[in-house]
């Protein structure tokens, strides 16, 4: 699979003679270790034996001197003691076992054994994760019936929901949007002008994204969400600022022209103000800056998409779809008489701040900042806050020397409290890697 730098394997099981050595026996016939291994080594050999030739043809002779089966095993002679011979079988017990049993592994309390994925530095994880999922039907078909393959803990699978739930958060903030467009503007022609813009910066920012090499991420997403409230900004306000003109009598044409003239350095100020804001989290050094590089400039591009679709696509629209409406309907009314006891509602609230409440909204700004000034050496600070990932990782350490049951045992533990909880729909148990001291157990 493309991506993949290592596949290291866990709880494997090579095949391997195995001789268990009695001390007493030994010492009896006065045998040590390194007589036990100079028998192995002189009769577990494979010598070539010479060759058969004739005129026409020759063979290679090989003497079958490499043992494979304990019953081999257990016939070598160790030492000749009073003319008697000293096998195998008389000091050892021999059995074919494991090579190595210096971890183990378990997936829903079966044994099994783990393969692990780990991807390259530059390789994609969801890619990477759908290249290895696509793989797993050939390698189930070249399996035995008896042998399964599953998934225990696949890491691309938050990574996958992340980006999901983002563009439903982008379907759910541009209907928003909308909606709140709808409900001040009250005429659907005026509100098709300012939805227009979501579309149009969006693709803006996917053209600029593309041409900075960004890629599609949960920070460029988010990013993108954001935007959506920015982007209609611009339009609105030229929108607003046309439409008054053609309620004053101007036709929309001239409206637009009118308007857009008026309102266009204004446009340029605001989107600008906002590149101000986002462009230079670019350039913040560390690690912070690392993650936050595409998160700022894209939206900053989002920004600048959107002042030039305000300028040069709302004023044409705005000369095509809106007209005068001489009789304005139910909704329309009662949404102006609201809209505009709001305003005189505010106004009377300002002046009345500005001329005898002055000192009083000193002192409640000078009281926030003392706040700000106390609370915020004392909240907690982190790089990123903890995340439900919708998975439960145990890590155990045991003491030094601790052998492989002794961890295995406290493993095992862990499990049974697993199981009593129907919400895990797994129990992934990793003991003894990387040593036999330590484990891990993943719900």
């Amino acid at each position: 699979v493309t991506g993949v730098a290592d596949v290291p394997i866990y709880g494997e099981r090579r095949y391997a003679m195995r001789i268990w050595l009695d001390p007493e026996r030994m010492a009896g016939y006065r045998l040590t270790t390194q007589d036990v291994e100079d028998a192995i080594r002189r009769n577990n050999l494979e010598l070539p034996a010479g060759r058969i030739e004739s005129q026409q043809r020759e063979f290679s002779v090989t003497s079958q001197t490499e043992l494979a089966r304990p019953a081999q095993f257990s016939d070598i002679v160790i030492r000749t003691v009073n003319g008697f011979p000293v096998r195998m079988r008389d000091v050892a017990r021999v059995e074919e076992s494991a090579a190595s049993d210096r971890s183990r592994v378990r997936l829903n309390g079966r044994d099994a054994i783990s393969m692990g994925v780990i991807r390259q530095a530059t390789a994609n994880p969801l890619e990477l994760s759908a290249g290895v999922r696509a793989m797993l039907p050939t390698l189930k078909a070249d399996l035995p019936a008896d042998i399964t393959i599953d998934i225990a803990n696949d890491n691309s699978v938050f990574i996958d929901r992340s980006v999901k739930s983002v563009y439903q958060t982008i379907a759910e903030a541009v209907v928003l949007v909308a909606l709140v467009i709808f409900v001040f503007l009250r005429t659907l022609r005026a509100s098709i002008i300012p939805i227009i813009t979501i579309p149009v910066s969006l693709v803006g920012t996917f053209a600029l994204m593309a041409l900075a090499g960004f890629s599609i991420n949960t920070l460029t997403l988010l990013a993108l969400v954001l935007a959506i409230g920015l982007v209609v900004d611009d339009a609105i306000v030229m929108l607003e600022n046309i439409y008054r003109h053609i309620e004053e009598g101007l036709d929309p044409f001239s409206a637009a022209i009118k308007g857009a003239k008026e309102i266009g350095f204004a446009i340029v100020a605001m989107t600008l103000t906002l590149v101000a804001v986002y462009a230079p989290l670019a350039f913040t050094p560390g690690r912070t800056g690392r993650l936050f590089v595409e998160f700022a400039l894209a939206l900053a591009g989002a920004v600048v998409v959107s002042g030039f679709v305000a300028l040069t696509l709302s004023p044409m629209m705005c000369s095509l779809l809106l007209k005068h409406n001489p009789k304005p309907n139910w909704f329309d009314r009662n949404m102006e008489r609201w809209l505009t006891a709001l305003a005189n509602g505010y106004g009377r609230l300002l002046r009345r701040v500005l001329t005898g409440w002055r000192w009083l909204v000193l002192l409640v700004m000078a009281g926030c900042a003392v706040a700000i000034g106390l609370l915020y050496p004392n909240m907690r600070q982190e790089l990123s806050p903890l995340e439900d990932r919708g998975v439960i990782l145990a890590n155990i350490n045991a003491p030094d020397g601790a052998t492989l049951e002794f961890t295995d045992r406290y493993a095992r533990q862990l499990e049974a409290i697993g199981q009593q909880y129907p919400e895990f729909d797994r129990i992934f148990a990793n003991i003894g890697n990387p040593t036999v001291s330590q484990g891990s157990v993943v719900y």
